[in-house]
């Protein structure tokens, strides 16, 4: 047969030139040597130093978590029986929602660990609804990050009480408003391969697949936060602190941008002295929710269409709840 009459799946590609991995690290290593002497003032200089910094604290505050969510998500995935949630979780979703938000608040886990922790659980047949409650109750309200609250705020019960009311509240909301209006087709979320050949071979291929997909989001919105803390000066914040709205508005855009991990935030609240408690708890209230690593998450795991809808509801929910609660507690 001829070339001309060979089918398309066995005629070589035309036009395309392949670059096998070797032929990359070839050309990265060519790249490197000759920009030595650009690449080395560019890494000697505060700024990269800095950006390397904030860039390593969130990486380090977070991986360790991730970790820790990336196991629970391949033990759920791989030891519990689909049918446990369905009689743990109510089968009404206005019942389901509530019961996830409390138990977030028995199980400790950072932000980072409840996403893929939250995956597994909507594979595994629980509502959305409900997932997402737990995803976001549990890295706020969790026995930790209320104990760093107490030490952060010594002699200020209210701030820790309204602390845990505005975030189990703006948890619930978000959880019934998704029951009401969200679709399933904003959800993009990938599914672990079978295994026939033991659970233990399940678990250990859902580690790999969970920690490959959310662990290089991660990097990617740590290198984001990086970038903004380091471009952002901190002077900027100093005119509005004084304003209640502006001041409010600050914190939360702040914790967004910062990307602490919740067990730490109440700690950089504390020392923003010069704004107000209910900005402080707008600080501790949003940064669990919702953050530039958390976001790039979320992206990964459920995919962008829920993540461009879900981030700025859990942002609008979150400072309402805070203000609310600043006003009655505070």
């Amino acid at each position: 047969m001829s070339a001309d009459l060979a089918s398309p799946e066995t005629r070589p590609p035309r036009g395309r030139i392949g670059l096998t991995s070797l032929q990359a690290l070839a050309l990265l290593l060519v790249f490197g040597l000759a920009a030595r002497p650009g690449l080395a003032d560019l890494f000697t200089a505060p700024a990269f130093q800095a950006w390397a910094a904030r860039f390593v604290a969130v990486c380090v505050q977070a991986f360790p978590f991730l970790v820790l969510g990336v196991v629970l998500s391949a033990a759920i995935a791989a030891f519990v029986p689909a049918d446990f949630f369905h009689k743990v979780v109510p089968k009404r979703t206005t019942l389901a929602v509530p019961v996830a938000g409390m138990a977030g608040a028995v199980v400790p886990g950072c932000e980072c660990a409840s996403v893929p922790v939250a995956g597994a659980l909507v594979r595994r047949g629980v509502a959305p609804a409900a997932a997402f409650t737990f995803m976001l109750a549990s890295p706020a309200i969790n026995p930790i990050v209320v104990v760093s609250t107490f030490v952060a705020f010594p002699g200020n019960p209210e701030m820790v009480a309204a602390r845990v009311a505005a975030s189990l509240a703006a948890a619930v909301s978000i959880g019934w408003l998704w029951a009401r209006l969200g679709k399933t087709e904003w959800l993009n979320l990938p599914k672990h391969r079978h295994h026939d050949d033991g659970k233990w071979l399940a678990f250990w291929a859902a580690i790999r697949h969970d920690f490959l997909h959310a662990g290089g989001y991660l990097v990617i919105g740590a290198a984001i936060a990086a970038s903004l803390n380091t471009l952002v000066p901190e002077t900027w914040l100093r005119p509005i602190a004084e304003h209640p709205v502006l001041g409010v508005l600050a914190l939360a855009v702040l914790a967004v941008l910062v990307s602490i991990c919740s067990e730490s935030d109440a700690f950089v609240a504390a020392s923003l002295t010069q704004f107000s408690p209910t900005a402080k708890l707008a600080f501790m209230v949003v940064g669990p929710f919702v953050d530039v690593k958390l976001a790039a998450m979320q992206a990964g795991t459920f995919g962008r269409r829920f993540a461009a809808r879900f981030a700025p509801a859990a942002f609008c929910a979150a400072v309402l709840a805070a203000v609310l609660m600043g006003a009655v507690l505070l």
